[in-house]
């Protein structure tokens, strides 16, 4: 199966889009632009589903739903927001459709004209502020931590499967506050959240930072985000979370009754990450073999294949990997035994080894008679016998061994891509023949950013909240800098 799939060095790109079909995560649908997340996918996105909606529940959110149907009038609210957006939206004109006059074909009926058109939510800032207004009088309502899974549409021209599509699940969270420093410290808070998950269960190391005027979200007064590196040297905004102000308070008329009797707007955060996760992933940890999945997100972590001939060493060897399935389940070790019997071990030896499994562990009669398993894991390709005594827990160490070193070995990969500039030669030679980060000065102005962002691509990518305050001179115009920021071509 690998053995089709287009290295890394040849056309990353391509390993990329290849990968993603024949590991079953996804493909593209019959919509344009929109994908179809095949079960494999769906389950590691459940997994981080399960997870981040804990992480959320865990800082006292709370899960609810809105219409994926917003009023166009609502846009024209919060102007910078609108213009943000306003290139991307999908619009509902019409509610009926009937067939046409040949009697064959469908049409729209032009008697069914909507009165006032619906946007299909490219994200729910509008509908929820308006909604939030007959939620909130008074202080004793605040906090309000509401989240809501759920999907998004923005009119992609250029997709790419979990990357970039039309339509996208994720997660967006949308809280009030009474102040200014509660809200400022809530984005604060979910971008850690956000970054706790990448490293944790994801093994991706993200820098922590906020993002330029230029490329914050539209409506945000700050944004802050966590940025991965890519192994093709490329950058990924992993997360984002927005600190409002009172922009949306104020556009849609949201006031309480603070301590003293007195109205005041509200303020505002919001926060989300989508199905753009696991390009994060498969980009990240993923060979020429195929996916490679951390422990902690893996949908089946360990495998057993049965090796056998007859009914008679079959029999034996499935009562053996049932009893360790069992043993292992029981820590909480996800666990699938293929005993199929259409496919040879050899064929599922690659499956396993393209869909990423961590650990696979072969049974066969000569296993059976010393007492031993033959254990091979994923990320490094190697394999080892084990004894019967010591299966359980050498797998469970392993699964932790695993989940570090990928998380090692990334963190090695982003740290060496980190590249400190001073001159805009050193600039386009680093973007060019190494690629990664570049840290370089910058002026601080929306012009110098659009212009180097014309003339190599790359983007400031983030502010980092641990930069050094110290004195230079910018990379491209040479005008002063307090300090250093962090550009990269990015997806």
């Amino acid at each position: 199966m690998s053995k089709n799939l287009t290295k890394r060095s040849e056309d990353y790109s391509k390993w990329y889009n290849e990968l993603v079909v024949k590991a079953d995560l996804a493909e593209n649908s019959a919509v344009r632009g929109c994908m179809v997340i095949k079960p494999y996918g769906y389950a590691i996105w459940e997994k981080m589903q399960a997870e981040l909606d804990r992480m959320f529940k865990e800082t006292g959110h709370q899960n609810a739903y809105f219409p994926l149907f917003i009023p166009k009038s609502f846009f024209s609210k919060e102007a910078s927001h609108v213009d943000g957006f306003a290139k991307e939206c999908a619009v509902v004109t019409h509610y009926r459709l009937r067939t046409a006059a040949d009697g064959k074909t469908i049409e729209v009926d032009p008697d069914a004209k909507l009165e006032e058109e619906l946007i299909v939510r490219p994200t729910s800032e509008t509908i929820i502020w308006n909604t939030y207004k007959g939620w909130i009088q008074s202080y004793r309502d605040l906090p309000l931590l509401i989240n809501q899974w759920a999907n998004v549409v923005r009119w992609e021209m250029r997709t790419r499967l979990f990357l970039r599509t039309a339509e996208f699940l994720w997660q967006e969270g949308h809280t009030a506050h009474a102040t200014e420093t509660e809200a400022v410290a809530e984005a604060e808070q979910m971008m850690n959240v956000y970054a706790d998950f990448a490293q944790n269960f994801m093994a991706i190391p993200v820098i922590k930072g906020i993002k330029t005027a230029n490329e914050r979200f539209a409506g945000a007064i700050e944004t802050y985000c966590i940025e991965a590196l890519m192994q093709d040297g490329k950058a990924l905004q992993a997360g984002t979370s927005h600190f409002l102000g009172q922009n949306f308070a104020k556009a849609f008329d949201v006031k309480f009754a603070n301590k003293e009797g007195k109205q005041d707007y509200v303020w505002a955060t919001s926060w989300g990450v989508s199905t753009r996760l696991m390009g994060a992933l498969v980009m990240t940890h993923s060979d020429d073999n195929g996916l490679v999945l951390p422990p902690n997100l893996a949908p089946i972590q360990v495998v057993i294949v049965p090796i056998y001939k007859g009914d008679e060493q079959f029999e034996a060897i499935s009562a053996e990997a049932k009893q360790l399935m069992a043993r292992l389940r029981k820590l909480g070790i996800t666990v699938k035994y293929d005993d199929r019997d259409t496919h040879k071990p050899g064929f599922k030896f690659a499956e396993y080894e393209l869909k990423g499994v961590p650990v696979r562990v072969a049974i066969g009669p000569n296993d059976l008679a010393n007492g031993t398993f033959e254990v091979a894991r994923r990320d490094t390709l190697t394999k080892e016998t084990v004894i019967s005594a010591d299966i359980v827990s050498h797998i469970s160490d392993l699964l932790e061994e695993m989940q570090a070193a990928l998380f090692n070995k990334a963190l090695n990969f982003r740290d060496s891509h980190i590249t400190e500039v001073n001159t805009f030669d050193e600039f386009k030679d680093v973007l060019e023949n190494k690629t990664g980060f570049i840290s370089a000065h910058w002026d601080g102005t929306t012009a110098t950013e659009e212009k180097i962002k014309e003339l190599t691509k790359a983007t400031i990518r983030c502010i980092a909240l641990d930069r050094k305050e110290e004195a230079g001179t910018c990379v491209y115009t040479g005008a002063p800098s307090v300090g250093r920021v962090l550009f990269a071509k990015a997806y």
